[in-house]
């Protein structure tokens, strides 16, 4: 069985004396209920599994229903301690403040009970969490799965990664294309889109939320005015709406939009954004091209390269709570650069050896007299090493 590096920190977390509340909050399909499971096959307690992915919109009772057959289990069990996950929780109306009243009587009553909570819309997760349970959580973001471990668990090679992506559910269909883009279409996309953002967001232009996905996967790793994207659309939005829907899809782990750097939080959040995938595969199953036709075109392999370095800078950063920008000046640009802690790392990727020099580096050293510089490809640090080392090693 493989498991996935996160899981051994949430192990140690349950195996604490202490409560909190336990928060796995990431995208569909990244593993989060098969955490769950090796969580109950692993910890020595009575334990109780339920999930509200199917229920009923405003079914009110379900949270209290489920956590009173998880105290009976452990009742009428010999366990010291019980575990009781609850999946989707977000789908229950007023589910914090639920949760919050039932796991303070259990805290009253000495009652020796672990609640995992886990969520495929961390924005929704969030907003309940701050609102009423402070003090009593705990939140581990669940990520897409990174290189190294679907390399582990399916033997993927770098360059299938950087088409194919970090979904291991689609890691069976690499054999045939057309399944596995209709895998992608039909049970990530469109099930995150319908089930995660609009079915629980207040979303008054559906179609342009979904516009602006396609666009952005097509346009991943490139900049994009929003003056720009109004004028590639049928259905037009305003440039706020627009920026709203772009962070409802970052928040259900789709597409982001990267703010230019500048040092002033006004300039950045003004800036035009650059559009990043969240998984290759996202932006792969809505290509034009097969792998082979990609991987034997340079130019098309190039910007897949970028935008896979991007979804591992992303995605880290939501593990590790740095901030990812790009930066552009004129003609000059840096491909990303990392803030953490107030120091500053830019990030140039190539995919082939550079013959000239980098402007857009020496500019942007010249401006903001960066802590460290990296280029990735080419003559720099190796695509494969760099998609395999931990944060900890490269951040400034």
């Amino acid at each position: 069985m493989f498991y996935r590096p996160i899981f051994k920190q949430l192990k140690q977390r349950m195996i604490e004396p202490r409560r909190f509340i336990q928060v796995l909050a990431g995208p569909r399909q990244v593993g989060k209920t098969t955490l769950a499971s090796q969580l109950i096959e692993s910890l020595a307690c009575e334990s109780h599994f339920a999930s509200a992915d199917a229920l009923a919109t405003g079914s009110g009772q379900w949270i209290e229903q489920q956590w009173e057959t998880a105290r009976l289990k452990l009742a009428n069990s010999d366990a010291d301690a019980g575990l009781l996950i609850l999946d989707e929780v977000q789908k229950v109306s007023g589910w914090s403040e639920q949760v919050k009243a039932l796991w303070d009587e259990d805290s009253r009553n000495n009652l020796a009970l672990k609640v995992i909570i886990l969520g495929s819309s961390p924005l929704l997760l969030q907003r309940g969490l701050t609102e009423s349970l402070a003090g009593r959580f705990e939140i581990t973001p669940v990520r897409h799965w990174s290189f190294p471990e679907m390399r582990d668990a399916f033997d993927m090679s770098l360059d299938e990664y950087v088409y194919f992506g970090g979904y291991p559910g689609a890691a069976a269909l690499l054999g045939d294309e057309s399944r596995w883009r209709s895998y992608v279409h039909d049970s990530l996309i469109e099930t995150t889109i319908a089930k995660d953002i609009l079915l629980m967001t207040q979303v008054n232009k559906p179609a342009l939320l979904r516009q602006l996905f396609y666009l952005g996967c097509n346009y991943s790793g490139q900049i994009l005015s929003y003056q720009k994207m109004v004028g590639q659309m049928q259905d037009a939005g305003n440039t706020t709406t627009l920026a709203h829907y772009l962070e409802l899809l970052a928040g259900a782990g789709m597409l982001a939009g990267l703010a230019k750097y500048a040092g002033q939080k006004v300039r950045q959040r003004g800036s035009s954004p650059k559009f990043q995938v969240m998984n290759m595969a996202l932006m792969s199953a809505l290509a034009n091209a097969s792998f082979e036709q990609v991987r034997t075109n340079p130019e098309l392999w190039g910007r897949w390269v970028e935008s896979a370095i991007g979804t591992h800078l992303i995605n880290s950063s939501i593990a590790h709570g740095f901030e990812l920008f790009y930066w552009r000046e004129r003609s000059r640009e840096v491909d990303f650069v990392v803030r953490y802690q107030g120091r500053v790392l830019a990030i140039e990727v190539k995919s082939h050896k550079c013959q000239t020099a980098l402007p857009g580096m020496d500019a942007f050293v010249k401006a903001f007299k960066p802590d460290k510089l990296l280029l990735i490809g080419g003559d720099g640090l190796d695509v494969e090493m760099f998609l395999s080392m931990d944060i900890k090693q490269w951040l400034p």
